[in-house]
């Protein structure tokens, strides 16, 4: 018997000992992230977090810190879940991408050709601020799939869109819009194709293609994927990702269940922690209302190990496990920046004749936000082809395909001043050796 014991003892030895030699992490040093999170809390920036690091096969830390309800007193958990928003648009993308590799659709496919309602859609060209009244100009060319993915179509963000005269156009039509769902974080009766439809009746900030503008059209998208699985957004995605990759707290929408482990959003008055409202949507709207509008822009909730789960899919070659969620080859595809960068501008050529390098800040896969390599020059953020984005509520993640790091800090907060997740990045890549 004491054989048997020592043989399980080592064998398990030798099993920590493996996992710690295929990481390339100083692992002695991980408390760097509890004395970077925990200074955070104690200065009052943030209520709390719960933070990840891995790699390819394994998390390497994980951890929760700190009070997620200020009234109640309870503690973040490791298996809290989260409102991830604007992270939903990678799982999103991959659906998309899914279709794509069984040949239902192309990637330069025109939108229309699935939703006509984007057939002859119109740019904003002038905005009268007195009356409210605006003209628009026909587009030179059609919105395509690719320009959904990569935020180029020239559709913008409702509420949160960063030209004025757009915003002010979806305020003036609120009533139309924001009955049928404009806003992402809608707990009303109805579906994703009516907000679509009438999205499309929206002037677009730029000719589809022109430069980058961050806009709904992941949503559009989401719609996409209803129209050719003939599946709703929530079937598809428990099909084709969260079934197959054992995500089982990823959800639109959560079953009663798990009501009590949804983080409440905070923000803060006289420099104390409360619960955030909004007057434009439900906040609580993963547990509320009728339940049928399926955001694939931004209406997931998740935990932070089920997003790692997702995120490692990228980094092993298209596999979760033995399977095979998306070809090696489409993989490799995800990793290659789909914008121009500063240095390869110029070979666009447009009607206009004024295209500038600003026109598209950053990079961006089919995907994900992409490392350039005129990023790194800003250091702390890993290698070229690295992974990123986040979400509106405070969630964040990276992933770096050369060191082979996973990183993710998720916390649910509004309106407030917080760079935690810029410097856990950071540190992250300190431990890297």
């Amino acid at each position: 018997m004491k054989s048997l014991i020592k043989l399980v003892f080592f064998f398990f030895l030798i099993v920590a000992c493996s996992n710690q030699q295929n990481s390339n992490f100083n692992t002695t040093r991980l408390n760097e992230i509890d004395t970077l999170i925990y200074s955070f809390i104690k200065d009052n920036q943030i209520p709390g977090a719960v933070v990840l690091v891995g790699d390819n096969k394994n998390i390497i830390y994980q951890k929760s810190f700190g009070i997620k309800n200020p009234i109640t007193n309870d503690k973040y958990q490791i298996n809290d879940i989260f409102r991830i928003a604007s992270m939903t648009k990678a799982i999103t993308s991959i659906g998309v991408i899914k279709l794509w590799e069984k040949g239902k659709i192309g990637l330069d496919d025109p939108i229309e050709k699935y939703i006509p309602e984007f057939k002859n859609v119109q740019i904003l060209d002038s905005y009268n601020k007195k009356d409210t009244t605006y003209s628009t100009i026909q587009t030179s060319n059609s919105i395509t799939i690719r320009q959904l993915l990569t935020h180029t179509s020239g559709i913008g963000y409702g509420f949160i869109d960063g030209n004025p005269s757009i915003k002010s156009i979806y305020h003036k039509e609120k009533e139309k819009f924001m009955k049928y769902g404009v806003l992402c974080f809608c707990d009303q009766d109805i579906t994703i194709g009516e907000t679509i439809r009438n999205l499309a009746k929206v002037p677009l900030h730029h000719n589809p293609g022109e430069r980058y503008t961050y806009g709904i059209g992941l949503d559009v998208l989401g719609h996409l994927i209803e129209i050719i699985s003939g599946k709703t957004l929530d079937k598809y995605f428990y099909d084709e990702i969260f079934q197959p990759l054992e995500m089982n707290d990823t959800y639109f929408y959560l079953p009663e269940n798990k009501y009590d482990r949804l983080v409440p959003v905070l923000t803060k008055k006289n420099n104390k922690w409360v619960m955030f409202e909004d007057k434009r949507f439900n906040i609580n709207y993963p547990i509320q209302g009728a339940k049928k509008f399926f955001a694939g822009g931004c209406g997931l909730s998740s935990t932070i190990s089920d997003y790692y789960k997702f995120l490692t899919v990228f980094l092993n070659e298209g596999k979760y496990n033995d399977n095979q969620i998306i070809s090696k080859k489409t993989n490799e595809l995800l990793f290659q920046n789909q914008l121009p960068g500063i240095e390869n501008f110029y070979l666009l050529n447009y009607d206009k004749g004024n295209l500038k390098a600003e026109s598209f800040p950053l990079g961006h896969g089919l995907a994900f936000g992409i490392i350039r390599d005129e990023d790194l020059r800003f250091g702390g953020r890993g290698s070229k082809g690295s992974l990123y984005w986040g979400g509106y509520y405070n969630t964040s993640y990276f992933a770096d395909p050369k060191e082979n790091v996973i990183g993710l800090i998720f916390k649910q907060t509004q309106n407030i001043q917080d760079n935690s997740s810029e410097l856990f990045q950071r540190i992250v890549f300190n431990l890297v050796e």
